[in-house]
């Protein structure tokens, strides 16, 4: 009988054994209970909150145009705006008093640079005509941007990330859907050891990044061999699930968080 790989994975999902073990038993114990669909929670979760449309009056109207400031476009969220200004979400969210879960919407002007600063930010993330992005607005971690991230099933959200239930997103579907590679990567694990996650893929994109496949009814790769984004590595099933689903998940420094962040708007 082989023996689960417990610290291989455990490695690269960032736990010591004896957690995975932990967390493996919440797993199972957790697939006993009726899925709940909070779609207000899952919807509006933290900085991922997509941009809606206009239910209210815009904010910041009257600094439309002026440096510093930004005008909110559909495909929006706060995330998105940050990493594309180089600011941090925390910076945006004081800077306009935006409070969790931060709802943004159409049309709302926000300031992308501190009141103090003198440099000329345009209302876009493209430079403005006649006038070169401004040098001081520090762009994304080179890790973060060298990996490319694409959906990795294309069915609907059942079920979103939350920090203390689900640690990715739930990605509804038929049995034998393709299940594919987020982003270019290795295959750092291919099995069903880990209990509650049933055939589980797991990637390393770079440094940093790690993606999760579980309860595929397929895999199609092997431990060791290199994926392309957009590449079939698996086909979805319920495998240790109380429904067909890809359970998706992305680790950033062993970190579990929202793939909603990186994914692309569709």
């Amino acid at each position: 009988m082989t023996l689960p790989r417990f610290p291989t994975i455990a490695l690269h999902l960032g736990l010591s054994a004896s957690a995975l073990l932990v967390l493996s038993a919440c797993s199972s114990t957790s697939l006993q209970r009726a899925p709940v669909e909070d779609r207000s929670r899952s919807a509006n979760s933290h900085a991922s909150a997509r941009v809606i449309p206009p239910t209210r009056q815009a904010i910041g109207r009257e600094n439309l145009g002026k440096p510093g400031y930004y005008e909110v476009q559909a495909g929006d969220n706060l995330f998105r705006i940050g990493r594309n200004f180089g600011r941090s979400v925390a910076e945006l969210a004081r800077w306009n008093g935006l409070s969790d879960p931060y709802i943004i919407e159409i049309g709302d002007v926000l300031r992308v640079s501190p009141a103090n600063s003198s440099a000329p930010v345009g209302s876009s993330p493209s430079p403005t005509t006649g006038s070169p992005a401004s040098s001081t607005v520090s762009p994304a971690p080179a890790a973060e941007m060298q990996v490319q991230w694409a959906w990795p099933a294309t069915g609907p959200i059942l079920q979103g990330f939350d920090p203390a239930k689900n640690k990715g997103v739930d990605i509804a579907g038929k049995a034998g859907d393709p299940v594919l590679a987020a982003a270019d990567g290795s295959v750092v694990y291919a099995g069903s050891a880990l209990r509650g996650y049933g055939n589980l893929v797991i990637l390393k994109h770079g440094s940093t990044f790690v993606s999760a496949y579980a309860h595929n009814q397929t895999l199609l790769v092997k431990d060791g061999q290199s994926v392309k984004r957009g590449q079939k590595i698996a086909e979805m099933g319920q495998s240790e699930a109380d429904r067909i689903k890809l359970h998706f998940e992305i680790r950033k420094n062993s970190t579990p968080i929202d793939p909603m962040q990186y994914l692309p708007s569709r």
